[in-house]
């Protein structure tokens, strides 16, 4: 076991409490991870913004020259970071199953501290290289963002309860929003020293966020769905009862523990291989892997990030605004992202996932059809217009595909593929982000207008998709969405429809494992155990074969 209970409170052995991890259990102790995890993301949208009001900006122009009033240059300078964040993506994608989310999470955090150094060290002079080593350190802290943002989001739904996975992945996909808020107020303020701290000051200042992450983590406990898919049984059953708020004894704490175990026996769980990613009878693992990556894809391809890394160089090129006022209403304009990024908060147990993609993708199409429209005349006054357009697509896209891609992958793989395939769909986000990002100053030049139109249709397109392929998984626990997909496959029907008709569970552990007998997912329970086994429903696990 290591250092893994070193954490803990009370001696392993004391059977009749439950147990803690760095004083904390129970709510605390979850609300200790969601704070760690918010904190990972909230790093990213700091990163997100942080280019927006430097790579303009004089001083950092000075320090590396190749920069100035070149729009090719910024683009690569700035995209440059999600190649890192996607190598950071696929490490996890090989490794993050071996080492586990707890140190992958650590590790990421460190690797960003390290890339950060390298880019404030950088310093002009002929023949210095200045842009190689910026360039070296932006894709370094890529690397350990990427990292993050693939494990995070398993870390939190693997440790959450049912009724606040979805709220609490929310929050962390919302205070992205947050990040972004403060990277743009930060780079406005230091923007009057009129000296390197314009730039040096706020790219070092995410090692803050850096630190907190590394410290947190080193007294929050592992995920207990990774522990017993790794035969740690154990430290596995001893988190569970400190998420749990109850002794390692206590019948709960024992009931959980066998659902996630038969969840597991269900899947063959193991050294989760890169074919099982696309296997699919009653697991559906191709069809969730694609479902989770594909949001990601849509994310990104609607546009967010064009508006997000570009907004001053928007209001610049595009609605002729000078570089203070740009700098202002970029400010502005990440207020609103932030305020509506809080509404999927309260909103999304009720509505649900579909719901929110589907108003969101609707929004986000009404938005850029404004803004493109209003910038055919080429007026000011219609350039007013286009500005509205690009603050109702923040508004619409904060409270609903921003949090939502980052919950949907982590929920909607089964416990086997999860890791890699939440893998799978960070690399999506990384590799899409890094082209919308390399491309939005070249489309801005060469097409104007047009750039918001592309964004515009690419939206019409996400409905359908949306409509026809999205199940909904509001309030269910992580193996009841595993019975959507049996009851789909099984029952030749829509998984859409498969949702709408499976009864809400409420986290009842007793009607879980019965329908983990009925889908063939677990052996019946003997008399005493006063489950009740459906009668002429296949009884082993072993017998159910899933490809």
């Amino acid at each position: 076991m290591g250092n893994f209970l070193e954490t803990s409170t009370r001696p392993f052995n004391d059977r009749t409490k439950p147990p803690a991890f760095g004083g904390l259990t129970g709510k605390k102790l979850g609300l200790a991870i969601s704070v760690v995890s918010t904190t990972g993301f909230l790093l990213f949208g700091y990163d997100q913004g942080l280019m927006s009001g430097i790579i303009t900006a004089p001083e950092f122009n000075a320090a590396i020259p190749e920069t100035k009033d070149n729009s090719t240059i910024q683009g690569f300078v700035t995209a440059i970071y999600e190649v890192g964040c996607l190598a950071g993506a696929i490490f996890i994608l090989c490794m993050g199953d071996t080492m586990g989310r707890r140190y992958s999470i650590m590790l990421g955090a460190i690797v960003m501290i390290l890339g950060t150094v390298i880019q404030v060290c950088t310093f002009y002079t002929k023949g210095s290289g200045a842009l190689t080593q910026f360039v070296l350190g932006r894709i370094i802290t890529g690397v350990g963002n990427g990292m993050n943002t693939s494990s995070i989001p398993t870390y939190q739904a693997e440790c959450s309860k049912t009724k606040n996975r979805g709220l609490l992945i929310c929050i962390e996909g919302g205070t992205i929003a947050f990040g972004t808020l403060i990277s743009y107020w930060l780079n406005f303020g230091v923007s009057y020293t009129n000296s390197d701290v314009v730039w040096r000051f706020p790219i070092a200042f995410q090692v803050l966020f850096a630190l907190i992450i590394i410290i947190g983590m080193t007294f929050l406990p592992e995920s207990p769905r990774w522990l017993l898919s790794k035969d740690r049984d154990i430290e596995g059953t001893y988190v569970i009862a400190a998420l749990q708020a109850r002794s390692i004894e206590a019948e709960e704490t024992n009931t959980e523990k066998r659902i996630i175990l038969d969840s597991m026996a269900a899947s063959a769980i193991g050294k989760t291989r890169f074919k099982d990613l696309l296997t699919n009878g009653k697991t559906q693992h191709f069809r969730r892997m694609l479902l989770g990556a594909s949001s990601q894809l849509m994310q990104q391809v609607g546009g967010c990030n064009a508006v997000i890394y570009y907004f001053p160089i928007l209001f610049e090129k595009s609605i002729g605004e000078s570089r203070h006022m740009s700098l202002v209403m970029g400010g502005v304009n990440m207020i609103v992202y932030s305020a509506f990024a809080t509404v999927s908060w309260f909103i999304i147990e009720k509505a649900g996932r579909r719901k929110l993609f589907l108003w969101g993708t609707v929004g986000q199409m009404v938005s850029m059809i404004i803004t493109f429209a209003c910038l055919i005349p080429g007026t000011p006054s219609a350039a007013k217009g286009a500005a509205a357009g690009l603050f109702l697509y923040i508004a619409s896209f904060g409270a609903t595909w921003l949090p939502l891609p980052w919950l949907y992958p982590a929920e909607i793989n089964p416990l086997r593929t999860r890791g890699k395939a939440n893998a799978v769909s960070t690399i999506t986000n990384w590799l899409f982000n890094f082209l919308i990002v390399m491309i939005t100053p070249i489309m801005i030049d060469r097409i104007g207008w047009g750039t918001y139109l592309f964004f515009g249709a690419m939206n019409a397109c996400f409905l359908p998709i949306i409509y026809f392929f999205y199940p909904e998984t509001k309030m269910r626990s992580l193996e009841e969405i595993d019975f959507i997909f049996a009851k789909g496959f099984t029952e030749c029907k829509s998984y859409v429809t498969a949702a709408k008709e499976l009864p809400m569970m409420a986290g009842n552990g007793k009607a879980i494992e019965q329908m983990m007998i009925q889908y063939g997912f677990s052996d019946p329970m003997p008399p005493e155990s006063g489950v009740e086994v459906p009668s002429g429903v296949g009884t082993s696990a072993v017998e159910a074969k899933f490809e």
